[in-house]
């Protein structure tokens, strides 16, 4: 019990009972660095390119970036959730669609665990997933042109934390509520929680040429907090499991009353069983209001559809899809190992890291080894699942990732450091310290069938005095170890942008290869296009005037516009001309305030303006984009609201 009491409140004030900011531990740490020289090894040289892509969470940024491994370089943010005045993301009235909800207009998020698709258990770098933490959404990134194609809001679901995380075949991204909920809302008093809240487990399908997403069912769970998850592969592909904790169903004062019960769970979900249960007109639709935003790769524009109706299942109408596997205690991370075989549940308030075994969960279920039931769902023993405890391997585990070498790597957030141990004998093989508090590490691949066992990244949670101070707010260190041997090396430490929760690796040769260059200007079915310069032009309807506009090194089309009114709602309708690779064309007009615009080779996007003041105002490219950038500019002529000006352009053929 003290050990616990200990625990807990390390974790409520974030300090380590164990610092590992030591001279003896430092003092190592950069001996070893110096010892194999760390820097020749992370090295790329210029005209190289990294061997992998780290697509790492931004967390309250509501954004993924995109790191080089092992170089640690930043090569792109991706924007997501939130408006990104750099491109235009969220303010081009193409991409504002992305951002509805059924709450309205939301510009942000706090995006938590980025997955990639796979097949057969292989990372096939077609797509990557990723969750909105608060307003619950999950979000698709197609990797031929790294931009967010789409984003599906997740009804009866609140606190989107155990997501996005997907099937070994791509069939289904899950997504799994943090907080739970009434379902449906009502108005009801927080205080009757216990036994009225519900936690919806949402199983989101993927056509599989397409990547289309659609909500195919919700699981209906008893009242817990569900934390992360992961699917089974292999021999337990077919299943997902949850950690769970308050399973105490507490409503306040959590970091106490969430941590009474010795034990809490991970839930088995049978996901094949629910699939042919639904597919035989099993469960019930229920009303709901969620947004579904897709982007068109054609159009170049973004629709918004407010879908009516959810399928909802209860767990007591599927027996035997759904069981508990006790696990101590307030787990996080709930990870399964390449083969399939076991799940790892990192209890964070618990000494030892917990390891079941499917087979025996299996056998459990077959012969019936119940300790009783929570809301009717069976609970299976303990003894009878576990497959053995890696003892006093650290304090405060998170995570665990996997090299597809017969080891595991888990982070403990209290004791700052790395551990890896042997997944068959769970004997510790080395531990690494980290800078500081550490939170999730990624091994690429190393949530899938076939791990990538090269390098290990640990994202950190305080960052101290790795970096110079740049005032109160500093950015997040990750910290790349090489794990090709049998000791951990550290190699490098570099900043991350936002709060890195997750992130995903791949081999870059998987996705170079389909990377997409431009957008080819004669498959451009976007309906305010301007395919050729000769049918640029200005057009008034009532106090909205469009701009169909083309650039072009070093040129705007039309470049001098009169006849614009204050009060006037403008569209500037851009086609970028260019086909060479590399070629944006930025447009900004004094006075916008939304944002500028970054406009692809063959791509057309749409800037609104509204003219408050009588003047002559300039716009110009943002993109330096030729020796005659500076030239590449155009004046509107704004007049009073009641003049009668006709509208003129110029085509610049003077």
């Amino acid at each position: 019990m003290k050990q616990t009491f200990k625990i807990i409140m390390a974790l409520v004030l974030g300090t380590g009972l164990f610092s590992c900011n030591n001279s003896e531990n430092s003092g190592k740490a950069n001996q070893g660095a110096l010892a194999s020289n760390a820097a020749e090894r992370v090295y790329v040289a210029p005209g190289e390119h990294d061997e992998f892509y780290a697509f790492i969470s931004g967390g309250y940024s509501g954004n993924v970036t995109v790191y080089g491994l092992p170089s640690g370089r930043m090569f792109k943010e991706i924007p997501v959730f939130s408006q990104f005045p750099t491109n235009g993301y969220g303010y081009s009235e193409e991409t504002k669609p992305m951002l509805n909800t059924s709450h309205g207009f939301i510009p942000w998020d706090d995006a938590h665990h980025p997955d990639i698709s796979q097949t057969a258990g292989k990372l096939d770098g077609r797509w990557i997933f990723i969750n909105g933490n608060n307003t619950p959404r999950i979000a698709k990134i197609d990797l031929k042109t790294f931009e967010t194609t789409e984003i599906i809001e997740v009804p009866n679901s609140a606190g989107n934390h155990s997501s996005s995380f997907v099937t070994e075949n791509t069939e289904y991204v899950v997504a799994g509520t943090r907080f739970s909920i009434p379902i449906p809302q009502r108005d009801m008093p927080i205080k009757e929680y216990k036994g009225k809240f519900k936690g919806a487990l949402s199983f989101i399908s993927v056509e599989p040429e397409t990547g289309r997403m659609n909500i195919k069912f919700q699981l209906i769970m008893p009242g817990f907090n569900y934390d992360l998850s992961h699917p089974g592969r292999g021999k337990s592909h077919g299943w997902f499991f949850f950690t769970t904790y308050n399973t105490e169903e507490a409503n306040s004062l959590l970091e106490v009353n969430a941590s009474q019960n010795d034990k809490d769970f991970i839930a088995a979900v049978n996901w094949k069983k629910i699939e042919e249960f639904v597919n035989n007109g099993g469960g019930k639709k229920m009303p709901a209001n969620y947004a579904h935003n897709i982007y068109s790769d054609e159009t170049h524009t973004a629709t918004s559809t407010m879908e009516k109706e959810v399928l909802v299942v209860d767990p007591l109408e599927v027996p035997g899809a759904v069981f508990l596997l006790p696990t101590p205690k307030s787990p996080h991370g709930c990870d399964v190992s390449p083969s399939g075989e076991y799940i790892v549940g990192n209890g964070k308030l618990s000494a030892d890291l917990t390891v079941h075994s499917f087979s025996k969960m299996i056998d459990a279920i077959e012969k019936e080894k119940f300790d009783g039931d929570a809301y009717g769902i069976p609970i299976l023993k303990f003894e009878d699942v576990l497959a053995g405890t890696v003892k006093q391997a650290g304090l405060g585990p998170l995570h665990t990732e996997f090299d597809g070498k017969g080891n595991a790597y888990t982070t403990f957030f209290i004791s700052s450091e790395l551990v890896k141990w042997n997944v068959e004998t769970r004997e510790v093989v080395d531990r690494q310290p980290n800078y500081y508090s550490v939170g999730h590490v990624m091994i690429p691949g190393g949530n899938s069938a076939h791990p990538f066992g090269k390098y290990a990244v640990s994202m950190n949670k305080i960052t101290k005095d790795r970096y110079l101070p740049t005032g109160p707010e500093l950015e997040h260190s990750a910290q790349l170890f090489d794990i090709s041997g049998e000791k951990m090396e550290l190699l490098l430490d570099f900043p991350t942008h936002g709060e890195p929760h997750y992130a995903a690796g791949i081999p870059a040769e998987i996705i170079e290869g389909n990377s997409q260059k431009i957008y080819k200007l004669e498959d451009n079915k976007n309906k305010y296009a301007t395919i050729s310069n000769g049918d640029a032009r200005v057009e008034r309807d009532g106090n909205e005037v469009h701009v169909y506009m083309t650039t072009i090194r070093s040129h705007f089309t039309p470049d001098n516009i009169e006849g614009i009114k204050v009060g006037d709602k403008v569209y500037f309708h851009i086609t970028n001309h260019e086909q060479d690779f590399d070629v944006p064309h930025g447009f900004a007009m004094i006075g916008a305030n939304n944002a500028e615009l970054l406009v692809m080779p063959g791509q057309t996007k749409t800037l609104t303006w509204e003219p408050k003041q009588v003047g002559v105002w300039p716009f110009y490219c943002t993109d330096f984009c030729s020796a005659l950038h500076q030239e590449m500019q155009g004046y509107v002529r704004v007049s009073p609201k009641n003049s009668n000006i006709d509208l003129s352009w110029s085509l610049g053929e003077d």
